[in-house]
């Protein structure tokens, strides 16, 4: 049995809530909160709760010490590691702000680029966009194959759909053995070194904690099969990127698609970057136009939560990191 989930407190805020948002008002995100029966209020005002709009934590201490009254803060992400490194999470959390992040927003469009990823580096797309001459026959096929998919929330659960019509055997490693729909199976992480050998793709699909930083590092990549593509569309810092490189090198896996890397931007002259089994896509997955009509979905549906005394979506667990 893996720990229990966690279970925020009930909110009550006012009505209609009171929300500030910043750094900026947008106007799309004032238009989720209105549409979610929100007020936007302004800074210094007493209010409910925070709409956090940037990627860092710089700053945020200060509004929050600002405004005394605030239950709940909103961010924008799904990875909130800097927020937990920062400590402010944990702080604030003692305090009694309820803390909810975008994980599970971006999922569909994440997920279909893990495919996407998945799919070039099998057929050997990267090679023969560069081919200047016929070649020969190559290209593995995903039907039917063994997979394994690190993590269970919700860019896999959107990936274990597009996976379906291949009918692939898919494994699932998550903190929990709790099944997951379309997995044959699912595992904890104990299991890990069990679930990586004879998988043909293993996708790296995970929240950035202490315990999951170089889950694949030089022990796991050998227990890989040469046929083998590693798929990493969660954060750099999941893979050793050196353990990575030597692999690549000495064709001991099939190849890497990256769309996150350690560092991150991937400098140019990066060994990486001249590897012909490998594919770097500058963390694309989701871009800015695919996110801001999600991040609005979700504020609206949290903000609504909130005044209606719901629970929100989202929520982050102040043990578990994410």
């Amino acid at each position: 049995m893996g720990p229990p989930a966690y279970q925020p407190a009930r909110l009550v805020a006012r009505k209609p809530p009171r929300l500030l948002v910043t750094p900026g008002q947008p106007a799309y995100i004032v238009d989720a909160v209105t549409r979610g029966g929100g007020v936007v209020a302004s800074e210094g005002e007493d209010v409910d709760g925070l709409i956090w709009l940037v990627y860092g934590a710089d700053g945020l201490s200060e509004v929050l010490t600002a405004h005394p009254g605030l239950r709940w803060v909103q961010l924008p992400m799904a990875g909130i590691e800097r927020m937990f490194e920062a400590g402010i999470i944990a702080e604030w959390h003692r305090n009694g702000v309820a803390w909810t992040c975008a994980k599970g927003s971006f999922a569909e469009p994440v997920a279909e680029h893990a495919l996407s990823l998945a799919l070039a580096g099998l057929r050997t797309l990267p090679e023969r966009a560069r081919a200047h001459s016929w070649g020969a026959p190559a290209g593995i096929s995903l039907y039917d194959a063994p997979v394994t998919v690190l993590g269970g929330g919700g860019i896999s659960r959107e990936l274990l759909r597009l996976l379906a019509p291949f009918r692939v055997e898919a494994t699932v490693l998550r903190r929990t053995a709790q099944p997951v729909e379309g997995a044959a199976r699912t595992v904890t992480p104990d299991e890990l070194h069990d679930v990586l050998p004879g998988a043909l793709v293993v996708f790296v699909a995970l929240a950035l904690s202490p315990q999951t930083v170089h889950i694949i590092g030089e022990p796991e990549l050998a227990l890989m099969g040469p046929e083998t593509w590693v798929v990493n569309v969660a954060r750099g810092r999941h893979v050793d990127t050196d353990a990575l490189v030597e692999a690549l090198r000495q064709r001991r896996i099939g190849g890497a698609a990256l769309d996150v890397t350690d560092p991150e931007p991937l400098p140019d002259g990066h060994p990486l970057w001249a590897l012909p089994n490998c594919i770097i896509t500058p963390h694309s997955a989701d871009t800015e136009e695919m996110v801001k009509p999600m991040l609005a979905a979700r504020i609206r549906e949290n903000v609504e939560r909130f005044a209606a005394g719901l629970p929100l979506i989202g929520t982050v667990d102040p043990v578990a990191g994410y």
